[in-house]
């Protein structure tokens, strides 16, 4: 918080605590501040446009806690779980999963309502993905939420030493979150791997060795594919690794952070699936110490980070659908057989008070829990403990008001500001500025990349910015998102200010 709006002191909390009238002013002058900050909000990927308040307001004075796992209610009473139920069920219909869950059934989906946003879910997506391709499960008893309390670990596989040690793939432009769960879940990554035991062997370097520029795989540049992880190159590596024995996880992303790309995830598993199946990695055998039954699993994991683009793009197939959008995006979901799991943001295109999302799988490959704590008496199947169930209702409430039409008609809204946005900020460059302001617009995505203004600009509008390497220049950009709260007037006051002396 910038000290000209608002005095810091204000929040000085003292162990007599505040009167009513002082806690009353700082709440105020808080109101006031982040009220002007939510009127030029453009930065970043949060929908402001929120009404939730003559819904959830009485909900607020309880303690509303889905603790465990969504489909089993537990001894916590006062939860939503009902409501996160229909929530999940929507979702798993809207990316073509099998509905409803059954515990009995593999293909059917499961998933929960995360407390934190998307980061939650990569990290929770890279642990199921890190047991699965490592051999590990917990004993269960059939497919119900029944086992013993103890990891059932691989029998080594002598002629091939990597058949458990999984290796992750992410491009350049993956979330920062992806990459802190891989040292989080102590997950090497292709560069650590190859760095450390296939020295001068980097397969996409001309020298083989295996310098910074490889640390993620590259993306695609060029108006048509901007952001995106180039397939071939990030084939040449899978293939590499998957020669040597080696497990893979693929971390796709469905609307990258700052410049809005879309991996196309379908191109990606037809890609890599003939290479699989060449080194043993599709349907492969894993067996287990005294045990007769051995286990039939992949060695690939394909993960979506849906943040943003998971609750969105379906109504972009929507509207092209109708004939009232001319393109779409690629295939991310469950129709999909190669893709594990996806997590989606609640706080994003949707709008929520607080961070929120999705993560969903399928039965067959979830995550059993390390413990079955009897105090709360439903399995501790989430990531987290104590799960916010606020979060339900506001999904919940959100869905329940906005049917297909009306999120179809929003996508076309925003697609057309989109245009209009991109369209204004080229005429700031060609009749203002006259210098190339590198305006640039992935297909489809919501957000339009420029060169950073000056910094009460950045301010005023919370400007996310980021520092790339193009062609060998470095660059400092910032960025706009074109959210359903974002208006015609708001991008005119925004343009407006680009083009007074000194913006850039």
């Amino acid at each position: 918080m910038d000290k000209k709006f608002i005095d810091k002191k204000l929040f000085t909390l003292s162990p007599e605590g505040l009167s009513d009238q002082n806690r009353k002013n700082t709440l105020n002058e808080f109101l006031k501040y982040i009220d002007v900050q939510k009127k030029h909000f453009l930065g970043y990927q949060n929908n402001f446009n929120l009404n939730y308040e003559d819904d959830v307001k009485d909900f607020l004075n309880y303690s509303v806690n889905n603790v465990g796992d969504p489909f089993v209610p537990g001894d916590y009473t006062i939860n939503s779980k009902e409501m996160e139920k229909a929530v999940l069920d929507y979702y798993a219909r809207l990316w073509n999963g099998k509905t409803p869950h059954n515990p009995e059934d593999p293909e059917s989906y499961w998933g929960y309502i995360l407390t934190m946003g998307s980061t939650e879910g990569n990290l929770y997506g890279l642990w199921n993905a890190r047991d699965y391709l490592a051999g590990r499960k917990l004993s269960a008893d059939g497919l119900a939420l029944k086992y013993k309390k103890n990891y059932a670990h691989p029998s080594p596989v002598e002629e091939n030493p990597n058949s458990y040690t999984p290796v992750a793939f992410f491009s350049e432009d993956t979330h920062y979150s992806a990459i802190k769960a891989l040292r989080v879940l102590n997950i090497p990554s292709f560069y650590e791997i190859g760095k450390k035991f296939f020295p001068g062997q980097n397969p996409l370097s001309s020298s083989g060795e295996w310098t910074k520029e490889f640390l993620e795989v590259p993306s695609l540049c060029g108006k048509a594919g901007e952001g995106v992880i180039d397939v071939e190159k990030l084939a040449i590596l899978v293939e590499f690794f998957a020669s040597k024995g080696y497990p893979a996880i693929i971390c796709c992303n469905y609307g990258t952070t700052f410049k809005g790309a879309y991996d196309d995830v379908e191109a990606i598993g037809e890609r890599l699936m003939p290479i699989f199946e060449k080194y043993g990695l599709k349907d492969r055998v894993v067996k287990y110490d005294n045990q007769d039954q051995p286990d039939i699993r992949n060695g690939y994991w394909f993960h979506v980070d849906g943040a943003l683009g998971a609750a969105y793009m379906p109504f972009v197939e929507m509207a092209r659908k109708e004939g009232r959008i001319s393109s779409g995006a690629p295939v991310f979901d469950f129709r999909l057989p190669w893709v594990n799991s996806i997590v989606m943001s609640g706080h994003k295109w949707i709008g929520s008070p607080w961070p929120c999302g999705i993560f969903m799988t399928k039965v067959k490959y979830q995550l059993f829990p390390p413990d079955d704590p009897e105090y709360i008496g439903s399995p501790d199947t989430s990531f987290a403990g104590s799960r916010n169930g606020l979060s339900a209702i506001v999904l919940w409430d959100y869905i329940a008001r906005n049917s297909y039409e009306k999120q179809v008609n929003k996508i076309i809204k925003n697609e057309e500001l989109a245009c209009y946005a991109e369209k204004q900020l080229k005429t700031v460059q060609f009749d203002y500025i006259r210098k190339d302001l590198w305006i640039e617009r992935t297909p489809l995505s919501l957000t339009i990349r420029f060169r950073k203004p000056d910094d009460d600009i950045v301010f005023k509008y919370s400007l996310s910015c980021e520092t790339l390497s193009i062609g060998g220049e470095t660059r400092h950009y910032a960025h706009i998102y074109i959210m359903d709260s974002v208006t015609k007037e708001l991008i005119d006051e925004f343009v407006n200010d680009l083009k007074s002396p000194g913006a850039f």
